[in-house]
């Protein structure tokens, strides 16, 4: 059974990150893509020029219609941008039983905040108890306990650590920004840790590798992947992405990676 796959995220126009790339993710997996809105961006690969969040009631409106009418085998939470939005996601959810993949987004890659600072708590406190897996990068993790950004393994392993106390089921902590010759991500559940070492691209096309990761997850766990496989697998499509991402030609800087690297010949 093909699953269905909702994402709840912002729109990048450029098509690197946001719903563009959790609908291409999710489709190169093998699930069927569902996107609700929570905001306009107006964005290329060389940075944010606007930002226009999309209200509440019409996010929650979004998902009610869903509900209402599709079954929904996982869904992936990205950008919502203000605790209000945080406040309806969390209520428009309530009941659902499929796994949620919650990526913390707060900056964008250009430096660009997507979340406001007094959103922080409501993610911390209402959205991250509902996640099945969270999947934040150093900065994320440093912003969501208030310390300073982990700088190498150990710190990694206390901040994932601490994240999971927080209440969600899982941690995925990506060391992407660590200066290692790899690019180690920690999966931190109440049964352990595991490693997954990754391999760093001479490439700067790396637009919206973060959702992309987080949507290709919620797509594993949807099709019913146990969750450290569903990490192993997704860590291999996103690495593959980046591989061939300079196969595209799309802007003039961080371009986005090639969602559909193993289809197109």
């Amino acid at each position: 059974m093909i699953p269905n796959i909702l994402s709840i995220a912002g729109s990048d126009p450029s098509g690197g990150a946001g719903v563009q790339a959790d609908i291409k993710a999710i489709s190169a997996n093998g699930g069927y893509a569902m996107a609700v809105l929570t905001g306009l961006t107006a964005q290329n690969t060389q940075g944010v020029w606007a930002v226009d969040l999309v209200s509440p009631e019409m996010v929650t409106a979004q998902i009610a219609a869903i509900r209402a009418d599709i079954r929904i085998d996982a869904v992936k939470i990205g950008m919502l941008g203000s605790a209000a939005i945080i406040s309806a996601v969390v209520a428009a959810l309530d009941g659902l039983t499929a796994p949620i993949v919650l990526d913390p987004v707060m900056v964008a890659k250009g430096g660009d905040r997507l979340l406001a600072s007094e959103a922080v708590a409501a993610l911390r406190d209402y959205l991250l108890p509902r996640a099945t897996v969270i999947t934040p990068n150093l900065p994320e993790a440093a912003d969501l306990l208030t310390l300073h950004e982990a700088q190498d393994r150990d710190g990694m392993a206390a901040q994932a650590r601490l994240l999971l106390d927080l209440g969600p089921g899982a941690v995925l902590l990506k060391g992407g920004h660590l200066s290692e010759a790899d690019a180690p991500d920690l999966l931190v559940t109440s049964e352990g840790a595991r490693w997954f070492d990754g391999s760093r691209f001479a490439t700067k096309n790396t637009h919206g590798t973060g959702c992309t990761l987080s949507s290709t997850l919620a797509t594993l766990l949807g099709r019913g992947l146990p969750l450290p496989e569903a990490v192993a697998t997704a860590k291999i499509y996103v690495a593959g992405a980046i591989a061939a991402a300079d196969r595209l030609r799309v802007g003039h800087g961080h371009g986005p990676t090639h969602h559909f690297h193993a289809l197109w010949r």
